[in-house]
C-alpha cells in the first residue's frame, strides 16, 4: 500500500536516524528540464556579452589575451556557475529559483560544496547522447535516471546523494473531508508501513477531492473490498480505529 501511494503523490517522507520524520516533495523532469532551460539561456546571454566586450578589448589587450580570457569565460560559466549558486544558502540556480525548485540532501539537509561539483560535473554524462555531429546534448541519460528512480535522481544526482524538491508548495484548497464514523477493526493484520498508510490517509483526506479520495481508495481494494465512495468510508473507520480503538 505504501508504494501505491508514492506513485500517486510526490509527497515523500523519509525517516531520519533520530527518528525525525521529513516530508520533501520531489520534482519531477518536467519542471526540472524548464529550469535548465532558463539557465541555459542566461547563461548564453552572459557569455555573449562577456565576448562582445572582451573582444572589443582585444584591440589594446591584444588577440590571444582577449581570446584566453574568452575561452576562460566559456569555462566558468560552463561548468561553475551551476556550483556556485547550488552550494549556497538556496541550494539552486536562478532557473531552479524561477521554478520553485532547490537541491538538497536525500535526508533534506543543504547540499555540500562537494555534492554540489558532483552532481554538476556529471552533467558531461546525463547529457549524452549528443546530437551527431553537434556537441548539443540530448540528456538523454538523464531523462532514462530520472525516470527509473523513485525520487527522479539523475546520475549526478545518484552519485552525489542529492535530490530535487519543490521549495515552496503552493497550498491545496481544503475540501470537507467525510464526517466521523464507528470505527472498523481492519480484517487483516497490518505491517506498520501499511498502518501509517491507512492513517495518513485519514488525516490528509481534507485536502482531497471526493474523486481524488475514491482514486486513492482504489488502490486499497484488496483490505477494504469496496471501491469508490464505500471504499473510503472503509478506510475511515479502520484509520479511526487504529488511532482511537485499538
Amino acid at each position: 500500500m505504501e508504494d501505491t501511494v508514492s506513485r500517486i503523490d510526490t509527497l515523500q517522507a523519509i525517516e531520519l536516524a533520530e527518528g525525525v520524520e521529513v516530508r520533501l516533495r520531489i520534482a519531477g523532469p518536467l519542471p526540472r528540464g524548464m529550469a535548465l532551460g532558463i539557465d541555459m539561456l542566461i547563461q548564453g546571454v552572459i557569455l555573449v556579452v562577456v565576448t562582445i566586450v572582451l573582444a572589443i578589448s582585444g584591440i589594446g589587450l591584444g588577440w590571444n589575451v582577449a581570446s584566453g580570457l574568452i575561452m576562460l569565460a566559456w569555462f566558468f560559466m560552463s561548468w561553475w556557475f551551476p556550483v556556485f549558486f547550488e552550494a549556497g544558502k538556496r541550494g539552486a540556480t536562478p532557473g531552479k529559483r524561477s521554478m520553485g525548485l532547490r537541491v538538497v540532501q536525500t535526508s533534506g539537509a543543504p547540499i555540500t560544496f562537494g555534492q554540489a561539483v558532483v552532481r554538476n560535473f556529471l552533467r558531461v554524462v546525463d547529457g549524452m547522447p549528443m546530437i551527431p555531429w553537434l556537441p548539443i546534448p540530448t540528456m538523454g541519460f538523464g531523462l532514462a535516471a530520472c525516470l527509473a528512480t523513485k525520487r527522479f535522481q539523475r546520475l549526478g544526482d545518484l552519485a552525489a546523494g542529492t535530490v530535487v524538491i519543490y521549495d515552496k508548495v503552493a497550498a491545496e484548497p481544503a475540501v470537507p473531508a467525510p464526517p466521523p464514523m464507528d470505527a472498523a477493526r481492519p480484517l487483516v493484520v497490518l505491517r506498520p508501513e501499511e498502518v501509517q498508510a491507512v492513517v495518513a490517509f485519514r488525516e490528509r483526506a481534507g485536502l482531497w477531492s471526493e474523486g481524488r479520495r475514491a482514486e486513492i481508495a482504489d488502490h486499497a481494494r484488496e483490505l477494504t473490498g469496496d471501491h469508490g465512495a464505500a471504499g473510503v468510508s472503509r478506510i475511515m473507520a479502520m484509520a479511526h480505529w487504529l488511532q482511537e480503538k485499538r
